[in-house]
């Protein structure tokens, strides 16, 4: 394997450090992913030859459990199902790109996959994936979890949530999210400022929000009429 000298990235954020590695084969990027093996923080993520490697700090990580969180309390409360990945990694040689995203998730296609060790090459993608970057990123997530076939990316920078859906090949950048599409983006902001101050407290205003919804939605739903 060719030894690559990292290029690191000042920054003034403590999101995460990040080192970058490039001109590197699919094979040497297998090579470091084993060699640095499962039981680790650092998150690696390949794209045609660029290995990037994220070590997320205390920022990033809180921003990333609280998110996965939300997600979790909206999928309970409205009786969906769900399969969790968290950072599972997301290879696929034959696009010569791979992922360890902060969270992954099947929702819409749990039933696929319930049970199950997932295999890419022939288990479908996971339906909606979360990365927080609030540092640079060299690396072009869009156009990587768009190729891997992820329906729905979300991406948080700290202070803005930006939600993505899969066009085709590229993703169009949309106001709600396809998976939740009565929670408005105030909802996320206003969950996350109040786990800031007490985690207990923000779940339990969400549930009660999302029955809200829930019963809402329902009573707004006319029962079919009788026929004559």
């Amino acid at each position: 394997m060719v030894i690559v000298q990292p290029s690191f990235k000042p920054t003034q954020s403590i999101g995460e450090q990040r080192v970058i590695f490039r001109s590197l084969s699919w094979q040497a990027y297998q090579q470091i992913l084993h060699a640095v093996g499962a039981r680790r923080s650092a998150r690696l993520i390949y794209d045609r030859g660029t290995l990037e490697i994220t070590m997320p700090l205390e920022e990033h990580e809180f921003y990333s459990e609280l998110i996965g969180r939300f997600i979790y309390f909206l999928v309970s409360e409205l009786g969906q199902k769900i399969k969790s990945l968290g950072s599972t990694t997301l290879d696929r040689e034959d696009l010569d790109r791979g992922a360890e995203p902060d969270k992954a998730y099947y929702i819409q296609t749990q039933s696929k996959v319930a049970g199950k060790k997932i295999d890419l090459n022939r288990d479908p993608p996971p339906d909606l994936v979360v990365e927080v970057d609030i540092t640079h990123t060299d690396i072009d997530k869009l156009s990587l979890y768009a190729a891997i076939g992820i329906s729905e990316f979300w991406r948080y920078q700290g202070q803005v949530w930006c939600i993505y859906q899969r066009d085709g090949d590229r993703y169009q950048e949309v106001e709600t999210s396809p998976t939740f599409p009565f929670v408005p983006k105030a909802k996320l902001y206003e969950f996350l400022a109040e786990a800031e101050i007490d985690e207990i407290q923000a779940e339990q205003t969400l549930r009660q929000w999302a029955r809200q919804q829930k019963q809402n939605t329902q009573s707004n739903i006319t029962p079919n009429s009788p026929r004559e």
